[in-house]
């Protein structure tokens, strides 16, 4: 991965701030993170602060300009330091968005390119104001919500019902009031899930690395006429386009890379699926 240039820069002066700590042989880890506005830097700690730790960590916020977070156990356990209050958000600025996330939330590590794919995505789908557009995967919304600037109706689904509180909040804020969401174990049974009887015209799919066997299982794909699908994983892929092609008649019209995760051997792959 690329680092940030302004956290670089100071890995010398991070490095010792831990060293002076008292607690350092607890701090499991540090994850940075990167929106619209400063670097956060989430300090994962395995035994509770000392009062002194905690004026060195708030100094050095200060002093940096970076905010800083404490983790003493699950995601739901991450508070800021410094400063009180941290609105983390980052832009689709093609789409005229902005997504706030939380510190832990799951976005895509490479801003630039995450705008690129979107633009990628949304071509080859081609949404038209007369579909209804199913985005399955669909996170905080990071391809739901610029499709509903083209589609006439947009339904996002994901597993995890933070995310989903947070999409909601994200399409009220931007004033989108032509998508919903749901929150839905998309590796489970979906018979009878609401979303699941509606007609679709289009799909887009962003699964995780294990791929989305058991949805494409289970969808009514009949009125599907295209499908777009983003994935970290190209075995995972491969496997679901030979289910696609094989089982449901699509035919695999485009595919690429993207190198989403800089020095290191993982990509992004986008795939078009048309019948």
């Amino acid at each position: 991965h690329t680092i940030l240039p302004e956290l670089g820069l100071r890995i010398p002066e991070l490095a010792a701030l831990v060293e002076s700590l008292d607690a350092k042989r607890s701090i499991a880890q540090i994850e940075f993170i990167a929106g619209d506005g400063p670097v956060a830097l989430v300090f994962r700690h395995l035994e509770p602060l000392g009062g002194v730790d905690m004026d060195r960590l708030r100094q050095f916020a200060q002093a940096s300009g970076f905010a800083v977070l404490l983790q003493p156990g699950g995601v739901d356990s991450v508070t800021p330091l410094w400063p009180e209050q941290i609105a983390l958000h980052f832009p689709i600025p093609e789409f005229d968005l902005s997504l706030a996330f939380k510190p832990l939330d799951f976005i895509q590590v490479n801003a630039g390119l995450n705008q690129k794919m979107i633009a990628r995505a949304l071509d080859l789908l081609d949404p038209q104001s007369t579909d209804r557009v199913l985005d399955l995967f669909c996170g905080l919304g990071n391809f739901t919500l610029p499709l509903s600037r083209k589609a006439g109706q947009v339904v996002g689904v994901e597993g995890d019902p933070g995310l989903v509180a947070r999409a909601r909040e994200n399409a009220a804020r931007n004033g989108l009031a032509n998508v919903e969401f749901h929150a839905a174990d998309l590796a489970k049974d979906l018979a009878s899930e609401p979303w699941m009887k509606l007609g679709f015209d289009k799909l887009l799919i962003d699964p995780p690395r294990a791929g989305a066997a058991e949805v494409l299982a289970q969808m009514p794909l009949k009125g599907i006429r295209r499908i777009v699908y983003v994935s970290c994983h190209p075995a995972s892929l491969a496997r679901d386009a030979g289910f696609l092609v094989k089982e449901r008649g699509y035919r695999l019209v485009a595919a690429g890379a993207m190198d989403m995760f800089p020095q290191t051997a993982h990509v992004e792959s986008i795939a078009l699926f048309e019948k």
